[in-house]
């Protein structure tokens, strides 16, 4: 049975700070729901009522763009060890970016990472757990390397040409905010 809190309490934070991987999804009233897979050790809790990850730049930017023409926001952690359990956050978002005031603070909280495109903050509304009974267990073997190595291969110019070209609207025509 799933049970609800409004914050993140100390045990959750425990819960989501030792998994790999989480999912966001985010939506517009209308066009498509993302939900994407983040790794990269980029996520962090803040307070029990904020968190946020640090967003690479990557094919889209759809988190962004859901967030400026509508904010909310869910995460999910699942647990793939023997223990099983479903942490879910719900909230509104807000995106800083690196010349946005107060994100070199921010950014201080998360590992330096080429690439990094902005910061996703979410003001936590509720939180839910749930059993995650039928998560299969799997273990990480490695994390990969794949996007790092893009950016390094890019530079900061080519990152700069690449997310005016690929990431200034959603796949469903919405800005995104980059140049905001």
């Amino acid at each position: 049975m799933a049970d609800f809190f409004d914050h993140i309490t100390d045990k959750h934070k425990a819960f989501v700070e030792a998994q790999p991987m989480f999912f966001t999804a985010s939506a517009c009233a209308e066009g498509r729901i993302n939900l994407s897979p983040k790794g990269m050790d980029c996520f962090r809790v803040l307070s029990p009522k904020l968190c946020g990850y640090l967003d690479m730049t990557g094919s889209g930017n759809e988190t962004a763009a859901h967030i400026k023409n509508d904010g909310r926001i869910t995460l999910m952690f699942n647990s793939f060890t023997r223990n099983a359990l479903i942490y879910r956050i719900y909230g509104r978002g807000r995106v800083v970016r690196p010349h946005h005031d107060g994100f070199g603070a921010l950014k201080a909280n998360f590992p330096d990472q080429p690439g990094a495109r902005q910061i996703i903050l979410v003001d936590v509304e509720s939180t839910q757990t749930s059993c995650g009974y039928a998560v299969p267990e799997m273990e990480l073997v490695a994390e990969r390397q794949t996007l790092v190595k893009s950016a390094e291969r890019k530079g900061e110019d080519g990152i700069r040409a690449y997310q005016q070209e690929k990431n200034l609207v959603s796949i469903d025509g919405f800005d995104t905010g980059l140049n905001d």
